[in-house]
């Protein structure tokens, strides 16, 4: 069974494939859960009550980790320059 564990705080601490038997009353070890933790999430932390991980990392954190958007290739500049013009001369011009 893969389990994914949360520190004191219910911050992620990594995860692991475990055996255990649920049928046979063996539980979870603590600070742990089969929730898996939804894609897109910087810092996730559990909640318990809502058996769900949430994002706890502040914006400004977030936005200080996520690249910069790449440029666009030239072929990309120049083929909505093409279109560009296209639609200019379809439009009649200026």
């Amino acid at each position: 069974m893969h389990v994914l564990f949360y520190d004191e705080n219910y911050k992620y601490a990594g995860e692991d494939d475990i055996e255990i038997n649920i049928e046979e009353g063996e539980k979870l070890p603590p600070n742990s859960t089969t929730t898996p933790i939804p894609s897109g999430l910087s810092v996730p932390k559990y909640d318990p009550e809502k058996d769900e991980w949430i994002e706890s990392a502040t914006k400004e954190y977030i936005e200080s980790v996520t690249p910069p958007a790449p440029k666009p290739s030239e072929i990309e500049v120049l083929s909505k320059q093409v279109a560009d013009l296209y639609y200019l001369i379809a439009m009649g011009g200026a």
